[in-house]
Parts: C-alpha cells; structure tokens; sequence
C-alpha cells in the first residue's frame, strides 16, 4: 500500500541503508593504532593431528616484524594449545607486576562440546588469536623472550626443556617469598579497583548466564519453526484452492528459520566469547592485585622490623628500600594495565553491543 504522511510526503519505511551503519555513524574514537606498529601476529589454519597416544589439533602462528631483536621480518611456526599454555605461564612468572591476558579454558565439559568439532576450533583460534593480539599491543610484555622463542623458535619443547630446571626455581622463589606476610589494608585507589573487579565479574556473570539461556530458548523455538513450515506444505497438498497461500506461508517460516538461526550463531560464537574473555580478565587482574598486596605487606613488615631494632641506623636497610622500590614498580604498573584494561574494555563492549544490536535489526528486517 501507499504509505504517506497527512502532507501527501511519501513514507521511508526502510531501515539504515545497511545495518552495519550503526558501526560507521558511531565511530570508534579511541583506537589503539596512535602508535606505529612494529610486530604483527595472526593464528590461522587449525589442523588435527591424531598420534598412536594423543589426538590434538595444532595452530599456525604467523608473525611480521621489524623490530632489531627478530632476525628475520617473517616467521611461520605451529603450536598447539599448551604451548599457549606455557607462554601465559612464563609470562606470569616473569613479569609478576603485569597483567597477563587470559587463554580459552582448556578443558570443556564431555558431552556437550567436541573439542575437534569444526565450531569448537574455531571459537578457540578466535581466542588464541586475540590472546597473542593483546601481548602484542603491550609495551612490556611484547618485548618478553619467552614471548620472543614462541613466536620464532622451530622446536619449542628443547627450549620448554633447557629452560625449565632454572626458570621453575625461580618462579617458586617470586611465588613464595611474600607468602608469610599479611596485608594490614589496601590503599584507597587499589581497594576501589578490587571492589570495581568483583562487580563486574559479578554482573558479567549474569549477563552470560542470561544471554545462554536465550539461545537455549531460540534453539528450541527454531526446533519448532521446523515442524511447523511443512505441516502448510502438506496441507497445501490436500486442498489446490488454498495451495499458493498456504505455501507462502511455509515458506515465510523457512526464511524465519534460516533468519534464527543466522541470529543463533551470531550469539554464540561472538558474543558469548567476549563475555567468557572478560570474566577470565577480571580474575587475572584480581590476582596481579593480590600480587601487588604481597609485595606492599611484605614491605610494611621489614619497616616494622627496622623500627623495633633498639640500635639508632642512620639509614634504612638497603632490602627495605629494595622492597619499597618493588611495590612503587608494582603500583606504576598495575595501574597503566589498568587504564589499558578499561580502553580495551570500552572499546570491545562497544563494538560487542552495537554488533548485537545490528544483528537484531537484521534478524527483524528478514
């Protein structure tokens, strides 16, 4: 029909001339790219290798470069989930004051996701991607050498097995040198950060548990829809008079089905994953915080020692104030990761939200 305004001004029903519109009007204002980029990482073409004791599927890691500690502008290597595995863990021992991004979960639950399964692979190569995307874009730790031997070296495990004796002694002696000391209270801005973690985990929770129950609830309703396009089709069948009308409808809930299930997938593999991510973030900066307590209680306990010591110094213990320049080292860090943290966060939610919001419209529109 003819649709016009009392002014006789003809009606725009239709929608932004695409979807994807929203993203363009809405501009990213913060982009990350302010700096030139000098290393560049992708993980692509998964592959299933299937061994007399194991069965594992293994990642090509591509990496270009110019940077002087490379000696070569370009590597290609393959590594498969614990290799990741064993990055983020020689990150966390090394660079105890940062924070490390986290990986997918390793283990899924049996019987409800197959780990070969195509879709699993690859969810899991999106996360692994972002993973070494997000170590690549940090100052520090993009100039790790562990992060370095990942990315170049041909055979990691010689290297996992030179470097382990040395290297696990002296994460356990990081790991458990403030162990006995207890944090008397959190200075104001680190107490605020805590309380701002254990909210947002919190209300992430829910929104990931309110967002599975939805495609639980669609997968269903699309279960239905397929039922209930044919049933016209048949009836279409037994009565010609009425076999045009009949039809159009089967096929107006065919496209509804097809339009579901676009909608589904979209939920599943990009929103869910960006839920799951952050909650893991969240508690990866949770524990740079305990850290962070350690280090400051183990300094507040050498002042008190000094102090009780009846003989006058005429200065403090060089350990102390080693100490005092570990937790100053600590604070500076732990914040910068912080703002970094929430320029990421902003910008991925944006982009997460606003990608939702488009599909919906999409979904509507078909």
């Amino acid at each position: 029909q003819d649709l016009s305004l009392p002014n006789g001004t003809p009606v725009d029903t239709s929608s932004p001339a695409s979807s994807s519109s929203l993203l363009n009007r809405l501009q990213l204002d913060d982009d990350l790219d302010g700096e030139t980029r000098d290393l560049f990482v992708t993980v692509d073409d998964p592959k299933k290798h299937v061994c007399t004791m194991e069965t594992y599927i293994t990642y090509r890691v591509t990496t270009k470069t110019t940077r002087a500690e490379f000696d070569l502008p370009e590597y290609s290597v393959r590594r498969r989930y614990q290799d990741f595995d064993w990055l983020r863990n020689k990150l966390e021992e090394s660079q105890p004051t940062h924070l490390i991004p986290p990986l997918p979960e390793k283990f899924v639950v049996k019987g409800v996701v197959d780990r070969f399964s195509e879709e699993f692979v690859e969810t899991r190569r999106k996360a692994l991607d972002k993973f070494l995307k997000r170590i690549t874009d940090h100052p520090v730790l993009s100039f790790n050498e562990h992060f370095n031997v990942f990315l170049t070296a041909k055979d990691l495990n010689a290297y996992k097995k030179q470097g382990m004796a040395l290297l696990s002694k002296m994460g356990e002696s990081v790991k458990y040198v403030t162990g006995g000391y207890k944090l008397r209270s959190r200075p104001l801005e680190f107490a605020a950060i805590g309380e701002y973690l254990d909210t947002f985990s919190l209300k992430l929770g829910t929104i990931d548990r309110i967002a599975q129950r939805i495609i639980k609830e669609q997968l269903e309703y699309l279960v239905e829809l397929r039922e209930y396009g044919p049933v016209y089709s048949t009836w279409g069948g037994l009565e010609a008079e009425l076999a045009e009308p009949l039809e159009g409808v089967s096929a107006c809930i065919g496209n509804c089905c097809t339009a579901l299930e676009e909608l589904s997938e979209d939920m599943s593999e990009d929103f869910l994953p960006v839920l799951r991510e952050y909650i893991l973030y969240s508690e990866s900066m949770k524990n740079v915080l305990k850290k962070r307590d350690q280090v400051q209680a183990e300094y507040e306990a050498k002042l008190e020692a000094v102090a009780l010591k009846k003989e006058e110094r005429p200065k403090v213990p060089t350990d102390v104030e080693k100490c005092q320049d570990r937790v100053e080292c600590f604070n500076a860090d732990l914040k910068a990761d912080m703002e970094r943290w929430q320029n990421n966060k902003r910008q991925d939610f944006r982009q997460l939200l606003m990608g939702m919001a488009d599909k919906n419209i999409q979904y509507y529109e078909k």
